[in-house]
């Protein structure tokens, strides 16, 4: 009787042990990182290892597994219903709506509050990322399409002004000029234009914008498609001028995705394509461009002045199965990567160990979207840029100066929206394809088709 009310006390005193323990107490959470980098970006990995080792010494109760992925409209569902979606990963801004009305993505408001970001947030940004006063989301990034400039190639075609910055076209007219001085002096495209996949669809969309386009309406609270409105089919019918008339496009442009209009800026076989601020490692680090061949200026301004950047972006989101430990260790490691909207030591190391890569790796050091709009924490990162600048901000001045100016700044489209620039790619791939194309009648196909979602996905409820 006595040995067994000695066990009884022993194993009281471990519970009491463990109770008053954190680290005992806390069971074991397994964090699995959707935004782990790819095998390539070998530089990366080896940020993201120092950034585990550090994390797991301070949350000694959390492992973190490194889950690369990347997404994409036609794997996310299986994925999502097949429980395999990692516990946070990354999409884009036109998806949160969808993931979010599919029960894919999990409510973090309460781990938001806990932490006091739901109120540091850009506005904008947090309507995206929202259903309600419900948060699903934060933000990695924004962007804003500006054009990526091929400065070595307007060099040879002798474009440039006196300080060595690129004479840039200010409008597509002038846009159509200047890629065809380009190609006659160097034999280059003057202009990489995606038609291989959404991605031709949301290039697209901005320029039709800049031709006064509007690609959704709304009346009497219903949704209608305006994918063939006079606007759009000027603008369509330039793309066809630019690939017939002027001869200025790639070889393919059905070929081109958005990868590869990367390297065909970085290698010359483009002098500008459309891109924005975030996505400077793809030309630099990706293809090995020189940093000082490299510019970004403002999308070209359309026939009647219209003159819109599309903003778009990268949010981080989490698996509708993620406990509340899971969601709360994921931002935790954001703080560890420099991606939350806190100035701690660990969050400007992090800031810091991301720009020691850039610099490492060619990339250029340039600010970044304001997607938090904490004072304290957008000065941190607005020093580190400073600190470790490597370009000359003349060749990015004029673009950062525009997205800055009220009312440039234009949010992707509502609704459905990669089927939308999925049904405009359908038109491109045609007009770049067939000299005889009849852009209205195809935009007319398209109209239809995306009405018939609309009606079947939006206006319905």
């Amino acid at each position: 009787m006595g040995k067994k009310i000695a066990i009884l006390l022993l194993f009281v005193g471990m519970l009491f042990l463990v109770g008053n323990n954190p680290v005992l107490a806390q069971k074991k959470v397994v964090l699995k990182l959707g935004m782990w980098p790819e095998p390539t970006l070998k530089s990366d990995i080896e940020m993201f290892e120092k950034w585990k080792k550090e994390f797991e010494k301070k949350y000694p109760n959390v492992q973190v597994v490194p889950a690369t992925y990347k997404y994409a409209t036609d794997t996310f569902v299986p994925l999502a219903e097949s429980g395999n979606l990692p516990t946070i990963f990354e999409t884009w801004f036109t998806e949160p709506q969808k993931l979010i009305d599919g029960k894919f993505v999990r409510d973090i408001t309460v781990e938001l509050r806990r932490k006091g970001w739901d109120k540091l947030m850009n506005p904008s940004v947090k309507q995206i990322l929202s259903k309600g006063v419900r948060i699903y989301g934060v933000p990695r990034d924004a962007y804003a399409l500006g054009m990526y400039v091929n400065v070595e190639l307007f060099e040879k075609a002798g474009l440039v002004n006196p300080d060595g910055t690129p004479k840039y076209p200010k409008t597509w007219d002038e846009l159509a000029k200047t890629a065809k001085t380009i190609k006659d002096k160097t034999g280059r495209a003057g202009l990489c234009l995606l038609a291989k996949d959404n991605a031709g669809g949301w290039h697209f969309s901005q320029i039709a914008w800049n031709f006064g386009a509007k690609l959704q309406v709304q009346k009497s609270g219903k949704w209608y498609a305006n994918l063939n409105s006079p606007e759009v089919v000027t603008a369509m019918n330039f793309i066809k001028d630019l690939k017939w008339k002027y001869d200025v496009l790639t070889d393919d442009p059905t070929s081109e995705d958005w990868g590869s209009g990367f390297e065909a800026i970085a290698t010359g076989r483009a002098a500008m394509y459309l891109g924005a601020q975030d996505a400077v490692n793809q030309p630099t680090q990706v293809y090995g461009m020189p940093l000082d061949k490299l510019a970004i200026v403002p999308v070209p301004a359309g026939p009647k002045g219209h003159h819109y950047s599309l903003m778009g972006g990268t949010p981080y989101m989490f698996n509708a199965k993620a406990t509340s430990d899971e969601v709360m260790a994921a931002l935790n490691f954001l703080e560890i990567m420099g991606k939350a909207p806190v100035v701690t030591p660990e969050s400007l190391a992090g800031m810091r160990a991301d720009a020691e890569n850039r610099v490492k790796n060619g990339i250029p050091v340039v600010p970044s979207f304001p997607a938090w709009i904490d004072p304290a924490w957008l000065k941190a990162q607005d020093d580190v840029v400073k600190e470790y600048r490597n370009v000359d901000m003349a060749f990015y001045n004029d673009y950062y100066n525009w997205i800055k100016q009220k009312g440039v700044l234009k949010s992707e489209e509502p609704y459905l929206t990669q089927d939308m620039y999925a049904e405009l790619t359908k038109v491109l791939q045609a007009v770049v394809s067939n000299k005889n194309a009849d852009v209205k009648k195809l935009l007319d196909t398209a109209n239809s088709n995306f009405q018939k979602l609309l009606d079947m996905y939006v206006n319905k409820k």
